[in-house]
């Protein structure tokens, strides 16, 4: 069959990460990778575990220094960003904050290594990610079992992290009495978008974040509109379901995705939703600023508050 002529047209380019092309072809930029092991800084260790052979499913538990041997510790399952379609639990990126996440929180982190697109399209990575998190709220590895506190248990995400954190909840939701018991809930600059510009969205921000979740879900239904993208659309169930305790919901004022993120919060804390929920936008940064320059202030004070939401503070 002969190529379309245009098939290398550039449709999507985010020069430090991929490039996506007409024919649905994607180039992925190499990201350093680590090895789990004890970070020397920290005292965190790491270790990998296969949770399905045939799938390809794992994730990467990181277990801090303990300074209580015989204290519990809330388990945090965590979803890395990239647009459903690059990065790892392995990439230095998520190895690195964390290593730090687990050391500052007081944590045992569960980094889930899902399924990407376009060589698995969602709901691939959906589901693995909530198949992660009811193995890890069953502790049936050892560090979990020994060390992690069952009743404890937070999802956190960043980008299309975040919005798997949403979209867990509402699987939550949907399960009734069979789902794990979620404390709380952290989305930091959560991947949402939809087929109209919001109010102070820029139009060319909802047209660039919906190419990649046609790209990542090409049977979505109603494009960026369908209900997994867009949770405050038409089509979306109502949030007062979500299957967690508590929510923090984090932006930045320089990313395009701020007032989306700013609408998700507005709208769930405006539901009949019982639990709480709390807001954070960083001043003068962009998106995921805190994983590119974790030194920086803004990104101390937002794990700061992190750590703070963990606590119950």
């Amino acid at each position: 069959m002969a190529m379309e002529p245009d098939a290398d047209e550039v449709v999507f380019d985010a020069p430090e990460y991929f490039r996506i092309y007409k024919s649905g072809r994607i180039d992925r930029v190499h990201r350093p990778r680590l090895p789990a092991g004890v970070d020397d800084g920290s005292g965190v260790a790491s270790r990998d575990v296969v949770l399905h052979a045939g799938t390809g499913l794992s994730v990467r538990i990181f277990l801090p220094k303990l300074q209580e041997p015989r204290r519990k510790l809330p388990v945090l399952v965590f979803f890395h960003g990239g647009g459903f379609v690059v990065e790892s639990a392995e990439s230095a990126t998520y190895h690195n904050y964390l290593s730090s996440l687990a050391a500052a929180a007081g944590v045992v982190a569960v980094s889930v290594d899902y399924r990407l697109a376009p060589e698995h399209p969602l709901p691939a990575a959906y589901d693995d990610c909530w198949a992660a998190l009811r193995w890890a709220a069953s502790a049936q590895d050892a560090w979990l079992a020994e060390h992690g506190d069952a009743a404890r248990v937070f999802v956190a995400g960043d980008s299309a992290g975040g919005n798997i954190v949403h979209n867990v909840l509402v699987r939550a939701a949907a399960s009734g009495g069979d789902r794990p018991r979620i404390e709380g809930a952290i989305l930091l600059h959560p991947f949402f978008c939809g087929n109209t510009a919001m109010e102070g969205e820029p139009e060319h921000a909802a047209a660039r974040t919906a190419k990649v979740w046609a790209f990542a879900c090409p049977d979505a239904v109603d494009g960026a509109d369908d209900p997994r993208i867009n949770p405050t659309g038409p089509r979306a169930p109502a949030l007062e379901g979500l299957g967690c305790e508590r929510m923090l919901v984090c932006a930045a004022e320089k990313d395009w995705l701020a007032t989306r993120n700013r609408a998700y919060h507005d709208a769930v804390a405006a539901s009949s939703w019982r639990g709480s929920a709390a807001w954070v936008e960083t001043e003068g940064e962009g998106h995921v600023f805190f994983l590119d320059k974790p030194e920086c202030d803004g990104a101390k004070e937002l794990m700061d508050r992190v750590v703070a939401f963990i606590a119950g503070e």
